[in-house]
């Protein structure tokens, strides 16, 4: 654990509702190799430029909030967190010495099986995170790739890696008309995450258009124009479709047993 340890942060959240339970001071981190044609916040990809922060700095700045951070904790998100992966690990051994509560926020999308030095990382990001957030974006992987420029086999095998390490996992999935919102692809989605135990939770997200300002200020072209946001009442729908899978994976599986 070192205190003097640099992370480059875009921008903070010091009454995170969404971000994990309870109420959270979250981070988001600069840099993401990740190119998610719905992302709204561009100016994250960079892994320059933002605030330089370290580990003590955060901390000093988190103990000014905890008073009002009820039943919450720290939460990282970006971009891709994992993009400052020294970081991550050294902030959050630092929390767990503090007993505050520690989630990520990530796509998974650095993991790699193939890699020893980084798999050890992996390995002790296990120990000091108490929750992952896991965004999956689409499960098929042509498709996955059109979306977000990348495969998700890494991402697929980095679930598999957490629960084989019994890590809690949330799952967030953004359901985007055109795209995501397909009843094959959900039900899909559904299968997949059938397979593993420690899923506690499954929140799906509707797209917005509310990054189509931030594109035009930064002077690029929207790559989903004219796409509509979800509905909530389709975003419920494709919840239920999503679970529907899940429990027919389950029960095939002998999981569950109705």
């Amino acid at each position: 654990m070192n205190l003097d340890t640099v992370g480059y942060i875009h921008s903070k959240e010091t009454f995170g509702t969404v971000d994990g339970p309870g109420v959270r001071y979250v981070l988001f981190l600069q840099g993401c190799p990740m190119r998610c044609l719905y992302c709204h916040n561009p100016d994250t990809w960079a892994s320059f430029g933002g605030k330089e922060m370290t580990v003590k700095e955060v901390l000093d700045d988190y103990e000014s909030y905890r008073p009002f951070l009820k039943d919450g904790g720290i939460t990282l998100s970006g971009g891709e967190s994992l993009v400052q992966m020294d970081f991550v690990l050294d902030l959050f051994e630092a929390c767990q010495a503090r007993n505050i509560h520690t989630c990520l926020d990530t796509c998974g999308i650095t993991f790699r099986d193939n890699n020893p030095e980084l798999l050890k990382k992996f390995e002790k990001l296990m120990e000091v995170t108490d929750i992952v957030m896991l965004d999956i974006k689409h499960v098929n992987p042509r498709q996955h790739k059109v979306l977000t420029g990348h495969s998700n086999e890494n991402i697929i095998k980095f679930l598999k890696f957490m629960d084989d390490h019994n890590m809690n996992i949330w799952i967030r999935h953004v359901i985007v008309p055109r795209i995501t919102f397909n009843k094959n692809f959900l039900y899909q989605t559904g299968e997949l995450l059938g397979n593993y135990d420690n899923i506690t939770a499954i929140d799906v997200l509707p797209y917005h258009t509310m990054g189509v300002d931030k594109y035009k200020e930064l002077g690029f072209k929207y790559p989903l124009d004219g796409v509509p946001s979800l509905s909530n009442q389709d975003a419920e729908i494709a919840k239920k479709i999503i679970l529907m899978g899940r429990r027919d994976t389950r029960k095939k599986l002998g999981k569950i047993s109705k």
